[in-house]
């Protein structure tokens, strides 16, 4: 093969690599949040996820044109760590909790590595244990947490044992305000 043949080769494979579809999907962008409906399921307890109180969680995977839907934080964060569940995750989304507690207001969705979280506060999650509670800035967790107690995390320093270890008092991250008494279930 001549020289100029493999150029003109190697330009045409350039010009085509988009087209064939053989480009990394990593760098897809990710899918929108959903709205639980009144058929949506949590993943690991098989209930309704609009009978529970609280924030909720959604994370998409590669394979799936719809989310795995959890009852709390908690478990949508859990459901990373968890060795045994697939890795291939396209996005996660959590409840920006500013606004309402009960029955988080459609459309208040944030992305979870965005997202600031309460931990340890007063109030419980969806299944009744201490709760992750996310809010898409910084000033509206930290006036939840001076209301109702509780550390502020983002989501890689949420700690694994808080998580899956049911810790209600985790360890306070770098920057973090200190735990405040308060009650729970409120």
């Amino acid at each position: 093969m001549t020289r100029l043949n493999r150029h003109s080769l190697l330009i045409a494979a350039i010009i085509a690599w988009p087209l064939l579809g053989c480009h990394d999907d990593d760098k897809a962008a990710p899918p929108a949040p959903m709205e639980p409906r009144a058929d949506s399921v949590a993943h690991f307890c098989n209930m309704g996820v609009l009978d529970h109180p609280g924030p909720k969680g959604q994370i998409f995977l590669r394979s799936r044109k719809d989310p795995l839907w959890f009852a709390s934080v908690r478990d949508t964060i859990a459901f990373t760590l968890l060795p045994e569940e697939p890795k291939t995750i396209a996005a996660i989304y959590v409840n920006d909790m500013a606004k309402s507690w009960q029955h988080p207001e459609a459309g208040s969705w944030v992305e979870a590595h965005a997202a600031w979280y309460v931990l340890a506060s007063d109030y419980e999650g969806g299944m009744g244990g201490s709760e992750a509670v996310p809010f898409s800035t910084e000033a509206a967790a930290r006036d939840f947490a001076a209301a109702h107690g509780g550390r502020l995390a983002r989501l890689a320093e949420v700690p694994e044992s808080y998580v899956l270890g049911g810790d209600v008092e985790p360890e306070a991250p770098h920057g973090s305000l200190e735990a405040q008494p308060g009650r729970r279930g409120d």
